[in-house]
């Protein structure tokens, strides 16, 4: 029996432990003069809207620390890499980050299909890789990593929590119509919704499944057809810069009038588009993260997080922003956590890598605690788009929270199995009104 079967097994059967493929360094690691911090994002292209933000949000966040005096005394340096130019050249920027840059620590990457690419070289090359924003849920469902963490959540409870609340909203839902981008995201979320409404709401009949390229610019073929079609419900998991311009271009011909949007990553678009977003569409924020949240765990955190970005660039933090936070909070968690063990001494890769697994790590929203198998659980607020005075874009209304727990797949259990598991119940139970 391999180790790698006996990992799966372990989490299959819902063991905490995962046995690391060497043993733990005991030769002594000499403390950095800084810690290098790879950091890959959209520099470039219409995915630059979520991209930029996250690096600024990043550097931000390293200003901070090390105006503290950095973490366990060590400032940090991020290097940043464009993933614009495609997943073949990200590859050869994370090795070079690696053997050429010495970076003690990776942060990859946005697009689901960067990180199905990239995760795989934390094995070969025994580095700390954090998926810092990425959602296919196939990372950790199809293999298991020793090295890689999401400090986020992830495409099943992102999608799901959506789901519900929709048909919390339309319980006579009769038809839906998807447009997704046509990559692994794209792909993978409508996977989802489409599995999951069939166990909690059989009988919806889909309408039309349209998987424009990415990068598309013009949606009206596509919107001529949802215009004909009339779904109830017209769910996208698009992003950035597609996700605006399909707004703009559906408002104009006034199909949010006669379908009810789904957008579970509207967030991230919300201030480009303005009053150009319609009222009474169901919005999500891949998270817990709103301006607007009635609740945070530490509002003297969260206002504090939000109010520097705003007074330094100029805008309001997106949820890219969130989720780097996200991922160098959880390193800065795990770092200490990792000196603390070693009594002041610092670790090895392979011991930094045992401090993440199982990680519980505070945010200003909530806590993430990373699984056995590497998972974050997040929770997910949605709700509907209206106006608020306070705000010159949609924030939600009527919101509702989604725990984690009840909307993630369990560890060891594929997505799609265990959404076929599910029942119409789950609707009314899942879920509570903030």
């Amino acid at each position: 029996m391999t180790a790698s079967l006996t990992r799966r097994e372990a989490l299959a059967a819902g063991f905490g432990t995962v046995i690391l493929p060497a043993t733990l360094s005991a030769q002594p690691v000499a403390k950095p003069a800084e810690l290098k911090i790879g950091v890959t994002t959209f520099l470039s292209g219409p995915a630059s809207v979520f991209g930029v933000p996250s690096r600024r949000a990043c550097e931000m966040l390293v200003e901070q620390i090390n105006a503290a005096g950095g973490i366990a005394g060590v400032p940090l340096r991020p290097i940043f890499v464009d993933e614009g130019p495609g997943t073949d050249h990200l590859v050869g920027e994370f090795r070079r980050l690696v053997q050429s840059e010495g970076v003690s620590v990776i942060m990859s990457a946005i697009s689901s299909g960067s990180c199905l690419a990239c995760t795989p070289l934390s094995r070969e090359l025994s580095k700390v890789t954090i998926l810092w924003d990425c959602g296919t849920q196939r990372i950790f469902e199809e293999a298991n990593y020793d090295y890689a963490f999401r400090t986020q959540g992830y495409a099943t409870p992102e999608v799901l929590a959506p789901l519900l609340y929709t048909l919390r909203k339309k319980p006579d839902l009769r038809t839906v119509a998807v447009i997704n981008q046509d990559y692994a995201w794209g792909r993978d979320s409508w996977e989802i919704w489409k599995t999951a409404m069939d166990a909690v709401k059989p009988g919806v009949r889909v309408v039309a499944e349209m998987f424009p390229r990415f990068g598309s610019t013009d949606f009206s073929t596509e919107i001529t057809r949802l215009l004909a079609l009339r779904p109830d419900v017209v769910f996208s998991t698009s992003w950035g810069g597609e996700l605006v311009t399909f707004i703009r271009q559906a408002t104009e011909r006034r199909l949010h009038e006669r379908t009810t949007f789904v957008l579970p990553v509207a967030e991230a678009s919300l201030q480009i588009l303005g009053r150009n977003m319609p009222e009474g569409h169901v919005i999500g924020a891949r998270g817990d993260h709103w301006n607007n949240h009635p609740s945070p765990a530490n509002p003297a955190l969260f206002n504090s997080f939000v109010s520097a970005y705003r007074q330094k660039f100029n805008e309001y933090p997106i949820y890219p922003c969130h989720h780097m936070a996200q991922a160098v909070w959880a390193l800065k968690a795990a770092l200490e956590k990792a000196v603390a063990a070693k009594s002041g001494g610092w670790p090895s890769d392979a011991e930094l890598a045992a401090a993440f697994r199982g990680l519980t790590f505070p945010t200003p929203t909530s806590t993430i605690t990373l699984r056995a198998d590497g998972q974050g659980l997040e929770d997910q607020i949605v709700g509907l788009s209206h106006f608020d005075s306070r705000f010159p874009f949609a924030v939600p209304k009527e919101m509702m929270r989604y725990p984690a727990a009840q909307v993630s797949a369990p560890a060891g259990q594929k997505s799609v199995d265990w959404l076929k598991t599910l029942t119409p119940a789950m609707v009314q139970q899942a879920g509570a009104a903030l």
